[in-house]
């Protein structure tokens, strides 16, 4: 007995529930899906019909490293969250829906210079 006349009880104090631990596959489970997404492979776009009219009609050229260089930059805004991007290059200037892999559509650097975009979220100048 303590001072108070209680009898102590080390059974009560033995048997507090106890905290659930967090369990090891739902953080190998987050690391492997954040390390997945990491090292994914660049998804490709695709044009659509309107930027492919644009393209064709004020001749915009745009070189295959260059295509891989705004394909990389886009996903990685894909994966920052970016869903509608203006991608600059030297020569051109490309509104892509990173959520569908599309480029919406093309411009050409000095027609670029004189519009004001609207609903993007994100922007990546090439040089």
């Amino acid at each position: 007995m303590n001072k108070l006349g209680f009898q102590a009880n080390p059974a009560h104090v033995l048997s507090q529930p106890k905290l659930p631990l967090r369990q090891k596959p739902i953080i190998q489970q987050g690391f492997q899906h954040h390390f997945q997404t990491a090292v994914s492979p660049i998804e490709k776009l695709t044009i659509s019909k309107h930027a492919q009219m644009r393209m064709n009609e004020r001749n915009i050229q745009i070189a295959p490293q260059t295509w891989g260089k705004i394909e990389g930059k886009a996903n990685e805004a894909k994966k920052m969250g970016v869903t509608e991007s203006l991608i600059i290059t030297d020569n051109a200037a490309l509104i892509i829906s990173t959520k569908n892999n599309k480029v919406i559509t093309v411009m050409d650097r000095d027609e670029a210079s004189s519009q004001i975009f609207t609903n993007i979220n994100g922007t990546i100048i090439l040089d």
